[in-house]
């Protein structure tokens, strides 16, 4: 079910609570051996709505007039919300043995038993089991390859990278750019490989991929698909 809470969004004063840097968090697992990657079960659906607050959430259907008692998505600070109750659960754990971001946890070192018995004891979230991964030495986190290797591209992003043709239209180009600036770290000085195509980007500039965008286009790609391995710092 999709409902459109733009009104009250517009109308709710908006939570800044921070996400993780997504960099540091990579770089912190990749230090370690072996992991445990777990899935929050229907992440926002853990997170109960105050009594007081739950008629906001009102939507009609042909079946009758609903509100939610549990936070849905949609709502323009469930993000922060949940972002801010796994930090305030897993406090005791973040950057030590674990990492979060949002409902995706990521432990980390060479023994979880104990860990494992203190996370069931301390909190009652549901996860997913079919996504859950324990005790591996290599996994998918956040778009990227973790091992005790280091961090690597997601060969199956790059794949579909690779298989795009030359951008015909401005959308196209924000879109493969989009995904090719996700991986920009992997890309040494690729803000100025591709400046021919984000110069198109710039207001009242015609949409004309030149020789030099087609040049810049295929070494990205290039680039992407030989991309290396990178170790963090020690």
């Amino acid at each position: 079910m999709c409902i459109d809470y733009r009104k009250l969004n517009k109308a709710t004063k908006k939570d800044h609570f921070p996400l993780p840097f997504i960099d540091e968090m990579l770089e912190r697992l990749a230090k370690n051996t072996h992991f445990c990657y777990l899935d929050g079960y229907s992440g926002f659906f853990q997170i109960p709505i105050h009594p007081y607050d739950q008629h906001k959430t009102t939507f009609t259907c042909p079946y009758g007039t609903f509100a939610y008692r549990r936070m849905p998505f949609g709502l323009c600070n469930a993000p922060a919300s949940f972002q801010r109750c796994m930090m305030a659960i897993f406090s005791d754990f973040i950057e030590d043995i674990m990492e979060v971001f949002m409902d995706d946890f990521s432990i980390h070192g060479t023994s979880f038993d104990h860990s494992l018995k203190e996370f069931r004891k301390k909190v009652d979230l549901v996860l997913n089991w079919e996504k859950c991964h324990f005790m591996v030495t290599r996994g998918l986190v956040l778009g990227h390859i973790i091992s005790e290797k280091g961090i690597e591209v997601d060969k199956a992003k790059i794949e579909t990278v690779e298989k795009l043709p030359p951008p015909p239209n401005i959308k196209s180009l924000r879109s493969f750019l989009g995904h090719a600036g996700f991986y920009r770290r992997f890309i040494k000085d690729f803000s100025k490989i591709a400046k021919p195509l984000t110069y198109l980007l710039q207001k009242d500039i015609p949409f004309e991929f030149t020789e030099e965008c087609e040049v810049a286009f295929r070494k990205i790609k290039e680039l992407l698909i030989s991309a290396p391995i990178i170790q963090p710092p020690d």
